[in-house]
């Protein structure tokens, strides 16, 4: 099943599940993200991008670099473990990934998440690349991605038990960002 097809399916559920009105604060709020433009914030085609070095759910650094002596990197970054949309694309990235390596990428995925909780996602997910955490969103800064979390939202994940404290070192919702997937081939 294609990512796009389990997505609507997921979305099916979820709105089975959830009362209309939170559905409709959801797409409501996301709309107001589109319209803000926030896309525009990102890194850009053509671009340069900064070396970087992050820990992998194993604790070892990678180095973006190092990478791309061996070819062109993908990087996935996502939100977090706790994101449903996010654990979708790392396992269909995981299903594409001996098609990449045939053309001798690499793929890597990058989220704020403490290095307990990317070795988590890891494992929950049966990923064979690396996870990177990047607590400090200082990478997903770089590329332009953090915007500050609607209050609305916020509260909404406050009742769904997703505490962001827990499993980030950010203590505040102003630094969430959206997923973003990126071809790198030099730095």
């Amino acid at each position: 099943m294609s990512l796009k097809a389990q997505i609507d399916a997921y979305n099916v559920q979820k709105e089975a599940k959830l009362p209309a009105d939170v559905i409709a604060l959801m797409n409501t709020t996301n709309a107001e993200l589109i319209a803000q433009h926030i896309k525009d914030n990102a890194l850009q085609v053509g671009q340069k991008v900064t070396n970087f070095s992050l820990a992998n759910h194993q604790e070892n650094t990678v180095e973006l670099a190092t990478l791309l002596k061996q070819g062109p990197v993908i990087i996935s970054f996502y939100r977090g473990g706790w994101c449903p949309y996010c654990n979708l694309e790392l396992k269909a990235l995981n299903d594409y990934l001996p098609q990449f390596k045939a053309q001798n990428a690499q793929l890597i995925a990058i989220s704020p998440q403490l290095p307990d909780e990317t070795l988590s996602t890891a494992q929950k997910n049966d990923l064979e690349f690396d996870v990177l955490s990047d607590v400090s969103n200082k990478i997903a800064k770089q590329f332009g991605l953090l915007f500050t979390l609607d209050e609305r939202i916020q509260a909404l994940y406050t009742e769904f038990g997703i505490d962001l404290s827990t499993t980030t070192a950010i203590k505040a919702f102003n630094y969430h960002y959206r997923p973003l997937m990126l071809l790198i081939n030099k730095v």
